[in-house]
């Protein structure tokens, strides 16, 4: 009998499965790292809560096992969050990371997750060599690519919008690179023209010195800010003397709902895209809405949407694999086919390199009722990380950077 269960042991360890903890069916153990304290710990806070929701919801049971999640706070670090990670692989034991939202923490956490043959799913960090040239074995993103939100609004402000010349200003680090990237590649191949491109520190206390650079012949602004630097951004743009007369769009985050009550009636007219919007009028939505307002006193923003979907997206994998999350390949192969037709923002799927394809909206600032919202005014369903260029000519190019696409027209 010894010799039984030592060979059913071994089977089970060469099938990454640990046969003590799938016998006895204890509870599926989640890592959640997530900045709670720091400079970004609002959003890290509102990002938890859309899980925690999800969580709530199935009275913490998925694929018919308890759950037990243990979070832990990355102070927005990356020194810190690896080591925090080690600790809820090592010790704690957990059968799946999630979490994370800096780009630069996003990719520290990479080397030791595929050391650790970890299933991982990221439900915010929009990086785009995540799921593209630099893509991980053990690990799926359910939010967004930062460039793949922003082609779709490349066509729209050209052909759309009717603008033939746009200004942009970005905070200068690789989610500004990208998403402008995105934006840029995009405006320009439907006949537009990139013809300044002002990148801005962050730690900026004042954009006046920036918007006084700013080309007068612009047909737009195009910005990408979030948190404090919308804040800051709105007030000086609503000062300065292009207020008025060249309009503004956004990347999403400028006026997504974790800053949007605090930019005042300044912002109305803003046009911006992003795969989700509080106000979205379906019924997943105005549910997700609902049940998000009555547990924690505020509208949900993309972080919540993105990791309430995301919690969503960690049970339909554990159904798939029966609840038998020990064999992490077979929860990792699960984690890849998902497939949500009614999520808050809309019907998402993981596409070949572990990204989501989904609706990008396109969203303008409207004062309803008294308060600010990102009404949608313009749907484009089912977009690929990729848009509609080629995925291997596309990861033949660099990534979005500082510098590429080059600004020819500046």
């Amino acid at each position: 009998m010894r010799t039984i269960v030592m060979l059913l042991a071994v089977v089970g360890l060469l099938a990454g499965v640990d046969p003590g903890r799938a016998a006895a069916q204890g509870p599926i153990k989640i890592g959640f790292l997530s900045p709670i304290s720091g400079a970004i710990a609002q959003a890290g806070k509102d990002m938890y809560s859309g899980c925690e929701l999800y969580w709530q919801e199935r009275g913490m049971q998925i694929g018919g096992r308890r759950l037990e999640v243990i979070l832990e706070d990355t102070e927005g670090q990356p020194a810190t969050a690896v080591t925090k990670l080690r600790k809820l692989v090592d010790s704690d034991r957990v059968d799946l990371i999630a979490g994370v939202i800096l780009s630069n923490v996003a990719y520290a956490l990479v080397p030791p997750i595929e050391a650790a043959g970890i299933p991982t799913l990221y439900p915010i960090n929009s990086a785009d060599d995540l799921t593209q040239r630099k893509r991980p074995n053990w690990l799926v993103r359910t939010g967004f690519s930062a460039s793949g939100n922003m082609h779709p609004f490349g066509e729209y402000a050209a052909k759309v919008l009717k603008y033939r010349k746009v200004v942009t200003i970005s905070l200068d680090y690789a989610f500004g690179w990208e998403t402008v990237g995105g934006f840029h590649k995009a405006f320009e191949d439907n006949g537009g023209q990139i013809i300044q491109k002002i990148w801005v520190p962050l730690n900026i206390q004042d954009y006046a010195p920036y918007l006084a650079q700013v080309k007068r012949d612009a047909d737009a602004v195009f910005v990408l800010a979030l948190g404090r630097w919308s804040v800051l951004f709105t007030k000086q743009y609503a000062d300065s003397s292009l207020k008025g007369r060249v309009p503004l769009i956004a990347g999403g985050t400028h006026t997504d709902e974790h800053v949007l009550s605090q930019l005042g009636d300044e912002s109305i007219g803003v046009i911006s895209a992003h795969h989700y919007s509080a106000s979205l009028d379906t019924p997943a939505n105005r549910k997700f809405r609902a049940a998000f307002e009555k547990a924690y006193s505020r509208s949900p923003s993309f972080y919540s949407e993105n990791c309430y979907t995301g919690a969503r997206v960690i049970e339909e994998a554990v159904k798939a694999v029966n609840g038998r999350v020990e064999d992490r390949a077979a929860l990792m192969a699960a984690l890849r086919r998902v497939e949500i037709t009614d999520a808050p923002r809309g019907p998402v799927k993981i596409d070949a390199y572990g990204n989501p394809t989904q609706n990008i909206y396109v969203r303008k600032v409207e004062k309803v009722g008294g308060a600010l919202q990102n009404t949608v005014i313009h749907t484009y369903p089912a977009v690929s990380q990729f848009w509609t260029y080629d995925p291997q000519k596309f990861l033949a190019q660099p990534v979005y950077s500082r510098d590429f696409p080059p600004c020819k027209h500046c």
